[in-house]
């Protein structure tokens, strides 16, 4: 039962097994104080200390030290909140579509922001798990959060790993942020749901998310005010989100639009060309047989209908005041050398579902560019977030690249190791 210390739940465990070894394990030291030898390092220390703490597993409850002008106050103040952008965009968003919770603390363990599902927020409130409540691992015992500030370094807890006993329904990856120019603990990043957020590749998007967020803060610092994009009318663009999608998401203002996959293509195609596009070049970019004009002409008054809001113009069609799309900013990540920030964005191909000729050569093209940039840097964590997704498990070329750069110390080496031997049979 022996794992390492870094994943909870390595490739391949049964988590319902692997549960019911912890529960007796808890069990065990909780009557007796003794730790199971097979218990993965980290934890025994964490439940250690927490007991010498004063801690009792069946009582302890998070405190909530922040009342609401307090939580206002800190959140206005904290180098964090430049971040929380970020963090929404790459983690929040995708969390809350997965039914799970994001938390960000600051360096004593509060949590200053819990976002994400909003039925879990619910049901995690009952345990303390919610804005101004202390998670430190000196407050409420072993857990990601609390015990990712302890050690200073990412820290997944699978269920029964928590020390009380009313949080072992949970699971959670959690890893540190860094002031980018001292060093210095800021806060907290974590992913909070079930059995799934213990996998290699939440541990992977938790840690590539506070790089981006290191990177921003850094950003920050060194560049002049900068404004959001903006329409000619003064408010903010709209954003469309494509990648790793079957429809699009459009936002604008506070209003979220799901689109068909035929308006996705249309809006995506008029969203990457600058000039705009005639009917006739549309109608060759969303099909071969060149769709006629007059289809083309009636989805588009279609796509007025839908967009509300959002002006679409003639001749050439484009969109009014212009619409930031993510893949637009992953091109502006890669070209800046944000490469970490741009494989965290990277959440699949372009709408995977299409067979527009003008969506394949776009989804072609930016994939290219994501993995060349992958095999040209020395990132292990970006090539290893990468690598962890569906669109990167069976790359050869990408986990060759992670296995050739990988210090020979790191947890991952023999799984890596496998990985391209296994690969390599598949391939022949």
């Amino acid at each position: 039962m022996g794992r390492t210390n870094d994943l909870a739940m390595p490739p391949g465990a049964d988590p319902v097994t692997l549960s019911r070894y912890l529960n007796a394990a808890h069990d065990t030291f909780v009557a007796s104080g003794r730790g199971d030898p097979a218990l993965r390092g980290l934890v025994l220390e964490s439940w250690r200390r927490s007991v010498r703490n004063g801690l009792d597993p069946e009582q302890v409850l998070a405190a909530i030290r922040l009342d609401d002008a307090a939580l206002a106050s800190i959140r206005d103040s904290h180098p964090l909140a430049a971040g929380m952008p970020v963090i929404r965009e790459l983690l929040v968003e995708s969390a809350a579509d997965a039914g799970l919770l994001v938390a960000v603390s600051d360096a004593a363990g509060q949590l200053l922001w819990v976002e994400g599902d909003a039925a879990l927020r619910g049901r995690a409130e009952a345990m303390h798990f919610l804005p101004g409540a202390d998670w430190s691992e000196s407050s409420v015992g072993t857990n990601a959060p609390g015990t990712a500030l302890a050690l200073d370094r990412p820290v997944q807890i699978f269920g029964p790993e928590h020390l009380a006993r009313q949080v072992t329904p949970w699971s959670c990856s959690a890893a540190p942020i860094h002031d980018p120019d001292t060093g210095a603990i800021l806060g907290v990043l974590d992913l909070t749901g079930g059995v799934e957020v213990v996998s290699p590749q939440s541990l992977s998007l938790v840690r590539a998310t506070v790089a981006a967020v290191e990177a921003e803060l850094r950003i920050e610092r060194l560049s002049p005010p900068r404004r959001t994009s903006v329409t000619r009318h003064g408010r903010p663009a709209p954003a469309l989100e494509v990648l790793g999608v079957h429809g699009a998401t459009l936002r604008h203002d506070t209003t979220t639009t799901r689109l068909s996959l035929r308006h996705s293509e249309i809006i995506l195609l008029l969203a990457d060309s600058q000039d705009g596009l005639t009917t006739a070049e549309l109608a060759v970019a969303l099909n071969d047989d060149d769709q006629a004009p007059v289809t083309v002409r009636a989805e588009l008054s279609r796509l007025r209908g839908v967009l509300g809001p959002v002006g679409l113009l003639s001749r050439p069609y484009r969109v009014d005041g212009g619409i930031v799309t993510d893949v637009a900013q992953v091109r502006d990540d890669l070209v800046a050398g944000r490469l970490r920030r741009a494989v965290a964005r990277y959440r699949g191909p372009v709408l995977p579902a299409s067979t527009a000729p003008g969506v394949e050569r776009l989804r072609d093209e930016l994939h290219m560019r994501v993995r060349s940039c992958l095999l040209a840097s020395d990132d292990a964590d970006a090539l290893l977030s990468f690598a962890d997704t569906d669109h990167g498990r069976d790359d050869f070329e990408i986990w060759e690249r992670v296995l050739s750069i990988l210090p020979p110390t790191s947890p991952r080496g023999a799984q890596v190791a496998g990985h391209v031997a296994r690969l390599d049979d598949e391939l022949g």
